[in-house]
């Protein structure tokens, strides 16, 4: 009897040591997976349209934390000979008073992100800006 218990012992501890290296390889398989996908999103401009109705765009990153580098606040500004027209402005957040080099965004803030069209109109301000 000993010696049919030791060996289930030893069955069921091979088993648990495997489902742990299973669990371990998964689990780095979708960290580099996730850090994978961020660094293309990095690689490109995104827009984030908050809650409170801000727009900013920026180069975005989703993990571990999302925030954005590189960014700039998008602004309407209304033609101010024609009312009815209105057009847009980029103010980049490195030229604000608190010149942030990345800023971090609470996620339940977010309505919507999305990577920007290189033919839209703030790609084509973006690339006459640099």
């Amino acid at each position: 009897m000993e010696n049919s218990n030791g060996v289930n012992k030893s069955k069921l501890f091979v088993g648990l040591i495997v489902l742990i290296l299973l669990a371990l390889v998964v689990f780095l398989s979708w960290v580099a997976f996730v850090k994978n996908k961020s660094n293309q999103a990095q690689k490109s401009y995104s827009v984030v349209y908050l809650a409170s109705g801000e727009v900013y765009v920026g180069k975005l990153s989703i993990f571990p934390r999302i925030s954005l580098s590189e960014a700039y606040l998008l602004q309407i500004v209304q033609d101010p000979k024609d009312s009815s027209k209105s057009s847009f402005r980029l103010n980049p957040l490195k030229d604000s008073l608190w010149s942030p080099e990345k800023v971090y965004l609470n996620r339940d803030q977010i309505i919507f992100y999305g990577k920007v069209g290189e033919g839209s109109k703030i790609a084509e301000t973006m690339a006459q800006a640099k």
